[in-house]
């Protein structure tokens, strides 16, 4: 253990939206124990979307640091089904929102209906009360029922007619959306994409794995063949055990360091935000747990930038219509030279 880690306080357990929890009252796993279950986890997604191990575990990262994902990608490329398989792997309350034009914010969130008996308004939840809602294409809904999941993804609770009700942890929106460029679609504003942890693209698969496909889908879906490897007892016990991974200051420095040269580059109009910093180390800490590691290196924060800030950033309209693939290639190509210009700072483990 370093001097710095022996003198340091015990970390405060943190609720799931940054706040005091009450401590001791789940306990981290050892990190055998921690891969045996996320190993479970990631069998269950790779056995239903083929070829795709790192959009796979990409999307078990979001879930154990607690955080939201979207999946953008054009129509039939397993986005949805992803979104089923890893709320089917996790013994969690699941609903489903199919975002279309005609839907109202009150379908999300819920209303207060008059009861004559009662004489009294009673709240009648709405789809987003559960542990797991798969908000199936997102931008089809029009920006005013986007805005219904503002409150909710940031702050874990629902506010109707002065009555804030809480929603229950852990709380993750897995949210799907095609490009903007497809007809019938809203492009998500930029505050509702900074809420989403990460954002991945499924892609094409290849010949194999889409013959493979055919082979294991001509009779019945493979989510029909999915249960829950995990409850929600298990689930929390995961994100202990990532909370209690340990960021050294260099790592931490480094980490902002990478965040603030996005709000001085050249090619972008707006930057990363600090929640994006947030996102980051606790994208990090999950990651180095699943590499069997009690500590954050580079390397994991470096993976993992891409996935974690692109989305939060918007290039300059030069910088989108000169690169190669547009806005989204820009800033990715933008963000790996942000990586590669960086000090990397020499780290040690918690043994040294």
């Amino acid at each position: 253990m370093t001097p710095e880690q022996a003198h340091a306080p015990a970390p405060e357990r943190t609720g799931q939206h940054g706040q005091p929890g009450q401590p001791g009252r789940t306990a981290p796993l050892t990190l055998e124990e921690f891969g045996e279950h996320t190993g479970a986890i990631l069998a269950n997604l790779e056995s239903v979307i083929d070829g795709k191990t790192e959009a796979a575990t990409l999307a078990l990262i979001v879930l154990i640091a607690e955080g939201h994902l979207l999946v953008e990608d054009v129509p039939g490329v397993g986005k949805t089904t992803l979104a089923k398989a890893l709320a089917t792997s996790v013994g969690c309350t699941v609903s489903r929102i199919q975002f279309t034009p005609d839907l109202l914010p009150s379908d999300v969130t819920g209303v207060s209906i008059y009861n004559q008996s009662d004489h009294a308004f009673e709240f009648k939840r709405g789809a987003v009360f559960a542990n797991i809602v798969i908000a199936d294409e997102i931008n089809r809904a029009s920006p005013k029922t986007q805005s219904a999941l503002l409150e909710c993804m940031e702050e874990g609770q629902v506010s109707v007619d002065g009555t804030t009700h809480p929603l229950e942890p852990p709380f993750i929106v897995v949210a799907t959306q095609n490009p903007i460029e497809m007809e019938g679609t809203y492009a998500l504003p930029e505050a509702q994409r900074d809420r989403f942890m990460a954002r991945l693209s499924m892609g094409y698969p290849d010949a194999a794995a889409e013959l493979s496909m055919l082979h294991h889908r001509e009779t019945q879906s493979p989510l029909d063949r999915l249960t829950a490897v995990v409850d929600k007892t298990r689930l929390a016990e995961l994100i202990a055990t990532a909370r209690a991974i340990y960021v050294s200051r260099a790592v931490e420095s480094y980490v902002v360091s990478l965040v603030q040269a996005t709000r001085t580059h050249p090619e972008f109009r707006l930057g990363a935000s600090p929640r994006g910093t947030l996102h980051l180390v606790r994208a990090a800490k999950v990651l180095a747990a699943l590499n069997g590691r009690e500590f954050v290196v580079p390397d994991d924060v470096n993976q993992l930038v891409v996935p974690v800030l692109a989305h939060r950033i918007v290039a300059t309209r030069r910088a989108a219509g000169d690169a190669r693939g547009g806005g989204t290639q820009a800033i990715a190509e933008a963000l790996r030279g942000i990586i590669a210009a960086t000090p990397v700072p020499l780290t040690r483990s918690r043994s040294a």
